[in-house]
């Protein structure tokens, strides 16, 4: 019987297209015909490139046959979260305002993803501009979480977290601004790290909120987050905010275990409102981590109360400048019917932009505005200041902090869509680490009753991927958890 590949990690797929034990070409044909077989179930993907996979494969297969160097992720199949620009198909934010917009660059991680022989499958829908935690805020469609397609898989990185869990890809970029990495790995049962902000270039990813933003992968197991890492972390002089460092070999910093370490517990993400399944999943975690020779400690950031409100004041001001440049003249959707600059200005974006995302513009934009400057935006950036503040002190006593990533598992399609600040509470445990800046992972830990994943953060001190990866490294290993996979029969 033949290996099914769609199931295999990315460190297998490439040790075994590197060794010559199977074809790329045959590993992206079965990535492939798994698409096609469920993707009208899971909606993951706005587009899907065949032909351009495949010839991307056989390129990968035609460098091993003469014998040339292939690269560290050479066959790997993956799929690419639909604001990274890419010179391939079409780069749409899920936005009617940017449905035919097609890049003349790559994206600096797309370039580096390229240049180590990993292969293209195509781009995954998400939450209009990254806006949302649900993936119903898609112009396109709403992408279906694989353990229960009722249910929302998270967002704003839905179709990337989703793709991965429903193997129609062996790992998937995402962008995280205040949990849209981490959050739909954790409802979605796969892994999710949000580098240090400054790790990863921000060059050729559509922004959002400039200052909270940052690329990085879902993937199946934590060893293939350490080499997708690998493979997108350095200095890019493009990006003004990347940071001048030397990056570790990732992968090499998976073993050596917790044995003394410790782990910082705060005692403001385990109060009302946090879930009892998800709680109970959550200590059971912290306890493997204990009898692999961590110790605990309980912390406090106490300004946590104050983050969701940071957060959205500084997320949408950020959100409406950088928002502004899609006017309908350079590119974008342009409204047909306009008869003056101002008509264009207001028909294009009205109707180019849906709801959630006029929603934020408008709170950012008043945010923003003469009078309300000092009250709003200024003084969430001094809150933000103790935020950070919190951490640094916290890991004076500590070396990581574990927390839940979501206070509950997967919802219904609709249960949050009439009730805004319901919605932006979903990321309570997530936002807090874009504020500081730090890294964080989300491990599945779990499931519900009702056989939804459950999601445990483990959150780093800044640039210090390696411990967080090492931690969820042992807790993956120690733990035996494994989800039950998802049964998606093949259309």
């Amino acid at each position: 019987m033949s290996q099914d590949w769609t199931r295999a990690t990315a460190y297998d797929i490439r040790e075994a297209v590197k060794s010559g034990a199977v074809r790329a070409e045959t590993v992206t044909q079965a990535y492939l015909d798994r698409i096609a077989a469920v993707e009208n179930q899971v909606l993951a993907y706005n587009e899907v490139w065949n032909d351009h996979a495949l010839a991307m494969a056989r390129a990968v297969d035609a460098k091993i046959a003469q014998g040339e160097d292939v690269g560290p992720l050479a066959g790997v199949p993956i799929g690419l979260k639909d604001l990274i620009c890419t010179t391939e198909g079409r780069t749409t934010c899920s936005s009617k305002i940017l449905a035919n917009y097609q890049s003349p660059f790559d994206a600096t991680c797309v370039e580096r993803l390229r240049a180590q022989g990993a292969v293209f499958l195509g781009k995954l829908n998400m939450d209009e501009f990254a806006m949302g935690s649900s993936t119903e805020n898609s112009a396109t469609h709403q992408t279906r979480n694989p353990f229960n397609l009722e249910c929302v898989p998270g967002g704003s990185s839905g179709g990337s977290a989703a793709s991965v869990s429903a193997n129609e890809c062996a790992f998937s970029l995402g962008s995280d601004t205040g949990g849209s990495i981490r959050q739909p790995a954790a409802l979605s049962g796969c892994v999710g790290l949000k580098p240090t902000y400054g790790r990863v270039s921000r060059w050729g990813l559509v922004a959002f909120a400039s200052s909270l933003d940052q690329i990085g992968p879902l993937t199946k197991d934590v060893r293939d987050q350490a080499l997708a890492l690998n493979a997108i972390c350095g200095h890019d002089p493009r990006d003004s905010t990347s940071a001048p460092l030397e990056v570790p070999d990732f992968t090499a910093c998976l073993e050596g275990g917790v044995e003394g370490l410790t782990i910082g517990v705060p005692k403001e993400y385990f109060t009302e409102g946090l879930g009892d399944e998800v709680r109970g999943k959550v200590e059971a975690a912290l306890n493997v981590l204990r009898d692999s020779g961590a110790k605990t400690v309980e912390v406090s950031l106490p300004h946590t109360s104050y983050a969701v409100a940071v957060y959205y004041i500084i997320c949408t001001a950020e959100a409406s400048a950088n928002l502004a440049r899609f006017d309908g003249v350079r590119y974008g959707y342009r409204h047909p019917e306009a008869k003056d600059m101002r008509e264009m200005y207001v028909l294009s974006k009205s109707e180019g932009f849906g709801p959630e995302v006029q929603r934020r513009i408008m709170l950012g934009t008043y945010a923003l505005s003469s009078g309300y400057y000092d009250a709003y935006y200024l003084k969430a950036q001094k809150v933000r200041a103790l935020i950070k503040r919190d951490f640094d002190r916290a890991y004076e006593q500590c070396d990581v902090i574990a927390t839940p990533t979501t206070p509950t598992p997967a919802f219904k399609f609709g249960a949050k869509t009439d009730n805004p600040l319901e919605m932006y509470l979903n990321d309570i445990y997530t936002i807090s680490l874009n504020l500081y800046g730090g890294p964080g992972i989300s491990v599945p830990c779990g499931q519900s009753a009702d056989g939804l994943p459950i999601g445990f953060q483990i959150m780093g001190k800044v640039f210090d991927e390696a411990a967080i990866l090492r931690t969820a490294y042992t807790y993956e290993q120690r733990s035996g958890v494994k989800l039950a996979a998802p049964e998606l029969a093949a259309s």
